[in-house]
This record gives structure tokens, sequence and C-alpha cells, in this order.
């Protein structure tokens, strides 16, 4: 990444013997390792050197030193440090501490999806003399957790570099269509600029419904395996469930079952089965008829492959809680018929709270869509499917289409670990 010689071309620094150095200041710092005792910083970059010192820096094996010569179109690795991860931040992260050995923190201010624009973090490493690491894109993170780290590489670097890594990072730009996950914002912009590289998203917390079809389980034939694991995803991620319902394979059943969690207030909607290809699975067909837009059916990833993903407009909603409001004699009539066997639901609530907060959720026209997932049947046995890599996306307000479900598919196959150690793997990665 830059090059290399035998002597220190550097006007900037000296070199000197330990001896010769008394006096002068110290142009990096010095790491000193006591196995099992100590690894830390023995002397800090801007030390003057003392007579005392000698012998400490000889036992540390530095019989000669680099001292300061740093000139005006010249930056001495902490201050390209500071300056460096200014640039990079964007949203919900900050800088931890000082510079140490010429390498800056950069830690999450809150618990979020980090995300990573990768295109301008290549052109920021291509650069030569800085360099900048952090953890993979959409990575769940926790507040005061390290996402990345930078540096210069020279002890002294030039200006000229610096700021053409700062020009590029303030420049830098999400361009994936983002949903703003914030009450009242549009439903999707298509190119939402940000200074910065490295950003946290918030999470939000979800109300999720949940629609588990399929006879067999409807009609109790057998144990239901899915509510269980759905129920402690949601929670993990800080979410509740709002109602669960329980229906066989018929659409007008499961659209009647998707509109009354709206109408209990859900802000996400889960649907298990009836995705496969086979005459009897028609859960998709339930989610179009719902007036779901944006439906993407099928992703690169194995467990998964036919996970579906949709998004209900708020206008679309409001319409569909008046419907819910009033279903027809014939709807009614079909939900009572086929319910004369299913088991028990826990079904979504319907009281004035539930009423009223339903009310405010639909009140602003212009306000985040309602996402739908569609889980395959790997859902039921598979510890991580892709499910989980697009659940966090999803509630930090991006949307997900075909090219995201795509993009999986680099690192979207699961190893089926005996133990599962998701997410330190490279599932997703």
């Amino acid at each position: 990444m830059c090059d290399i010689s035998q002597e220190n071309k550097n006007p900037g620094v000296r070199k000197l013997p330990a001896r010769e150095a008394v006096g002068t200041v110290l142009a990096h710092d010095i790491t000193e390792i006591r196995p099992g005792e100590f690894k830390g910083r023995a002397f800090k970059k801007g030390h003057i050197i003392r007579e005392e010192d000698v012998c400490h820096l000889q036992r540390l094996g530095k019989e000669n030193l680099f001292v300061l010569n740093i000139a005006e179109d010249e930056m001495h690795e902490d201050d390209a440090a500071h300056a460096l991860a200014q640039a990079l931040m964007g949203k919900g992260v900050k800088i931890k501490g000082e510079p140490k050995e010429g390498k800056i923190n950069i830690v999450a201010e809150t618990d979020g999806l980090l995300t990573v624009n990768k295109e301008a973090l290549l052109a920021f490493n291509m650069l030569g003399e800085v360099m900048c690491a952090t953890l993979h894109d959409n990575t769940v993170v926790r507040k005061g957790q390290t996402v990345a780290a930078t540096r210069a590489i020279p002890l002294i670097v030039k200006k000229k570099i610096v700021d053409e890594a700062v020009k590029l990072c303030v420049g830098a730009q999400f361009i994936a269509p983002v949903v703003d996950i914030s009450v009242g914002a549009p439903l999707a912009a298509p190119g939402m600029l940000q200074a910065g590289i490295i950003s946290v998203k918030d999470i939000r917390r979800p109300k999720a419904g949940v629609v588990i079809t399929g006879n067999e389980v409807y009609y109790g034939r057998i144990k239901d395996a899915f509510g269980p694991v759905i129920s402690k995803k949601i929670e993990a991620i800080g979410g509740e469930i709002v109602g669960t319902y329980y229906a066989p394979d018929d659409e007008a059943f499961i659209e009647a079952r998707l509109r009354e969690l709206i109408h209990a207030g859900a802000d996400l909607l889960i649907t298990t089965g009836g995705m496969s290809v086979d005459p009897d699975d028609v859960t998709r067909f339930a989610i179009r008829n719902l007036g779901a837009t944006e439906i993407t059916y099928g992703s690169a990833v194995l467990p998964g492959a036919m996970f579906l993903v949709g998004y209900i407009a708020r206008n679309t909603a409001k319409s569909i809680e008046q419907r819910a409001k009033s279903l027809t004699a014939k709807e009614t009539a079909k939900s009572m018929e086929l319910g004369s066997e299913s088991p028990a639901s826990t079904e979504a609530s319907t009281d004035d709270s539930c009423m009223s907060g339903m009310d405010s959720l639909l009140s602003a026209p212009c306000s985040m869509p309602i996402p739908i997932l569609g889980i395959p049947a790997c859902g039921m046995y598979a510890a991580t499917t892709v499910f989980d890599l697009v659940l966090p996306r999803v509630l930090a307000g991006e949307m997900i289409g075909r090219r995201e479900l795509a993009e999986l598919g680099h690192g979207g196959l699961c190893l089926k670990c005996e133990v599962c150690r998701y997410p330190v793997c490279p599932f997703g990665k």
C-alpha cells in the first residue's frame, strides 16, 4: 500500500542513536511488552527524551530513535488519525479516546445497525498512506462497541493525502433506497445523501403480527413449531408480538387475518409457511391481494431461498384498517367455517386502547410503510436463515428489494455448524 525503503527518506524525521537523542522530541509512541504483565505505551509521542530514559529504551531494543522535524505540508500520524476519523464518521458513531500508536478507534454511540459505504471505503484505502478497517456492513452492534479503526500508515504523512481522504469521506453517499423509520417521513428516499463512510442506524422496536399458515397446523394434525421461534427472535431485537393467528391454506382467510393484525396496530407483518411452489401454498398470493407492493419473492440465501419481502404503503394500510372493521358476511362466514376445527390462536387485541394506537399510527399518510416478511418452512428447523439477515435491516429503515436479496448470495450459504455461533461466522457476510 505504500513504498518502503531501507532508510527513512522523510525530512520530517531524523534518526539518532538513543544516547544522542537526549533533549529531542520523540516522533512516535514506543510500546513495551512484558509477557503476562503488561502491553502498552512506554513512551508517548512528543515526549522529551531524558538521560534516565536511555537505559529503559535500550532494554526495549531501541538503539536508535526517530525524532520530529515536521514540515509545513506534513502531519504527524496522531493528528492525521484525528482528521481521518472525523471525516469517516456518519451518524451514530464517535471517536473513543486519543490515538494510540497512531491508531484511533470509532465506536457506536447507540445500539443499532452498522452501515459501511464499501465502495467509498475501498477508494479511501486505495489512497495508499491512510487506512481504515471496519466490521462487516449490516452488523448489529451495541453501544460502545468498536466498529472501525483508522490511521495514517507512515509516521509523517503529507497533508495533501489526508485532505484527499477527508474530501472523499465528505463526498461519500449512501445511494441505496432507504425508508425513514420516523413517523411522518416519506415512504422511500431514492438516494439519501450522508457525509461519512461509517454510520450506526437505529433499529426500531417492532410490534409484530404473525400469521402461521398450513392446514396441518391449523387443524391440529401437527404441533406448531414456528410460533416460539418467531417470538424469540422478535423479543431478542426488543420488539413485541401484538397477535398470532393460525390459518389454513386459504388466500381469503390469510388475507383477513393480516388485515386484522394491521387493524390491531402491527407495524411488521410476518407470515410463515406456504411459500413453495406446491398447489396448497398460497400465502404469497394472499399478501399480493392485501395490497402489498415492492414484493420480491426469492433470495440468494440457503436456508431461505423462498423468502418473500413486501411493503404496505400507509394509505393502503388505512383502507385495510377500514375494511377490517367491516368484514363482509361472506368473509366472516368463511372464517367461521374454516375456524371450526382450528387450534387456539393468540388473537390480536381489539380493545379501545389498541384502536387508539392504530388511529395514531395511521394518522400520518406519509409515514413509514409496513414491511411484510414471508418465511419459508426452513424457519422452523434452521437456527439461522435469511430472516435473521434481513430483519435488522428492515427495522433500520432499509428498503429491501431484488438487488439487496441478490447481494446476499456471496456468503449466503449457511455452514450448518453443529453449534450455531451466528453472527460470529461467515454467514451473510
